[in-house]
């Protein structure tokens, strides 16, 4: 049921500040493995849920934070409309604001944006107890939108996610994946000899020796793509065609759920070369997202991803409790902690949850 909880979450979050009792935001709880581990109480927020407006001839939906992400996916849907950053759920009990929040975009993410690019407004609740709004509902409103942008991918250290503000994007007329066998070199060199052409591209995934190529848009500009591409035209009905890249998305495929060694999300430029560390891995966003299953040490990984000119984060597994984030630049932590003391000075909310102290 729809409600909006604002004056409760509010006063709880003020009596947390006032005694110092450190909270850990929490909404479906589908993300609650992602960065480190911290001590502190849990603060349930799902039920401060609801979509508050959506306007689809303006392309713009606002929801409270915790109502459930497939319920957005739902009304966009039946308006012939998607979210072109394709967050992953990771489980039923998603929310947006945990989608907002973390910062995740699925296989679109090179070619359609960001997260943070189809943010255009938050209320937020901060440290204090207070709710602040920034940014708008229209893309021209700037007032305060780098913040809105800032909130994204916090993980909730700076405050929580009463509302967000999202543009939305038609769903494309039309979709076809093809497929190439290939090595991961020659699937990188042919992302990027790609990327410089003007082709409806809106996937690109190296995996099980394959690369998988998916092509969105006008049913023309689809047909006319793959005619050019060539390949092999993978069957929608199967686990390798339109099914394979939600699971790529959710992280269902065998490669993400099989047992064995932490998993690392490298991000490099996309045209970098292998990693040269051993391990198993799969390729997304056209060669600028790296997923490494390895038991190489952390420092090692984490050198490699510099040397490639690109960072690693600690995902899945490994020591939670540790260094899981690339480590910023001291000068770059030094203003990680001036905006923390500004939106949360009693650093209760999710404290540590990103770096540690922080």
């Amino acid at each position: 049921m729809d409600a909006d909880l604002t004056e409760s979450l509010s006063a709880r979050v003020r009596a947390a500040a006032d005694d110092g009792t450190p909270l850990a935001v929490a909404g479906g709880g589908t993300k609650d493995f992602l960065g480190r581990i911290t001590q502190a109480e849990r603060f349930d927020v799902s039920g401060h849920r609801g979509i508050v407006t959506y306007e689809p001839t303006e392309l713009v939906l606002s929801a409270r934070g915790g109502t459930p992400l497939a319920e957005v996916r739902a009304a966009l849907a039946e308006k012939g409309q998607t979210l072109a950053f394709e967050p992953p759920a990771f489980g039923e009990a998603a929310t947006i604001g945990g989608a907002v929040a973390t910062g995740l975009s699925g296989p679109a993410r090179p070619y359609a944006g960001a997260a943070r690019d189809f943010v255009l407004g938050t209320r937020v609740l901060n440290g204090r107890g207070e709710a602040l709004r920034f940014g708008g509902e229209v893309m021209k409103n700037v007032a305060g939108y780098d913040v809105s942008r800032l909130m994204t991918g916090a993980f909730g250290t700076l405050g929580m996610l009463l509302e967000v503000s999202l543009k939305v994007l038609p769903r494309p007329a039309r979709a076809r994946t093809l497929a190439f066998e290939t090595s991961a070199e020659e699937a990188i060199a042919r992302c990027n000899a790609w990327a410089a052409k003007p082709l409806p591209i809106t996937g690109a995934c190296y995996h099980g020796g394959r690369l998988y190529v998916r092509l969105a848009g006008t049913a023309g500009g689809v047909v006319a793509a793959a005619d050019a591409l060539g390949g092999e035209t993978v069957d929608g009905e199967t686990v390798d065609g339109d099914a394979f890249w939600p699971a790529l998305r959710e992280q269902t495929l065998p490669f993400f759920t099989r047992s064995g060694p932490p998993l690392w999300r490298v991000s490099v430029p996309p045209g970098a070369p292998a990693l040269g560390i051993g391990g198993d891995r799969l390729i997304d966003w056209g060669g600028a997202q790296r997923w490494l299953r390895t038991d190489a040490p952390a420092a090692e990984v984490r050198a490699a991803a510099g040397r490639a000119g690109g960072h690693a984060t600690l995902f899945r597994g490994g020591d939670r409790t540790g260094v899981v984030f690339h480590p910023p630049a001291p000068a770059v932590l030094k203003l990680h902690e001036r905006i923390k003391a500004a939106f949360d000075p009693a650093g209760i909310l999710n404290p540590g949850r990103m770096y540690e102290g922080i």
